[in-house]
């Protein structure tokens, strides 16, 4: 079946398939925001392409899953997990790349960007190994993918991603922070997702939530979000700059 094939599926979805639902609105959304990232990239000064570029990437990669774990989902009513993770271990590295690149007006080494990356992907793949493969010690992998993500948190809040954040100072220190708040707060509902789908202590609170509703929404709100952020960035340097000009 083909790519519009898939995304043209929803006559499959019940009409109070809110799953589904969630799952379409989402590979729109994805979709419209890599349409007006790649478009806009002629706007900006070369120095900033490369992050509307990476921005634009993050959403098309995942509209494209988007459309196939709508069909996926449409087709045998189950969590499209394995496309799920597919998707994050392409597109969470490069939400940690846009820190990179935009702190290089402060100097960032390639190492701060790899180090991200790193902590990222293990943060991932201990994520599937316990919603998946090892799912009776789903807490125990659920710690380690925790520490991962926190080393995130740290690093772009305490360690040297803030530091060169403040030194860089205005338009680009307020994007720093605001890329640092969705990671704090935005990739938080990961965890809740994670531990809805997952047996261990947690289930008498969390047991009951849908975690692919969860998950959806996560997607939207942080993959989009972190592209406007990187795009008004743009958009105000790019000002300042024909200012001084």
């Amino acid at each position: 079946m083909s790519l519009i094939t898939n995304f043209f599926a929803v006559s499959k979805m019940a009409p109070d398939d809110y799953v589904g639902f969630t799952f379409f609105v989402g590979s729109m959304a994805m979709m419209a925001a890599s349409a007006f990232f790649f478009l806009s990239m002629s706007s900006f000064d070369k120095k900033w392409r490369t992050s509307i570029l990476v921005s634009g990437l993050i959403t098309f990669i995942a509209a494209v899953h988007y459309f196939y774990m709508k069909e996926y989902w449409a087709e045998i009513g189950e969590s499209p997990t394995f496309f799920r993770y597919v998707d994050w271990v392409l597109t969470v590295p490069l939400m940690c790349v846009e820190f990179y690149l935009i702190l290089k007006v402060a100097g960032a080494k390639k190492s701060l960007m790899w180090k991200l990356i790193f902590y990222s992907v293990v943060m991932l793949v201990t994520g599937y190994v316990g919603e998946v493969l090892y799912r009776d010690n789903a807490w125990f992998w659920g710690l380690i993918s925790g520490i991962a993500y926190f080393a995130i948190v740290y690093e772009i809040w305490f360690g040297e991603a803030k530091k060169l954040a403040v030194a860089a100072g205005g338009s680009v220190l307020k994007a720093h922070k605001t890329l640092c708040w969705f990671v704090l707060v935005g990739w938080a509902i990961y965890p809740v997702g994670y531990m809805a789908g997952t047996p261990g202590w947690y289930e008498s609170v969390f047991g009951g939530w849908n975690l692919d509703v969860i998950y959806n929404i996560g997607d939207a709100i942080n993959k989009i979000g972190f592209g406007l952020v990187v795009y008004n960035l743009a958009v105000l340097s790019s000002s300042s700059e024909t200012v001084k000009k």
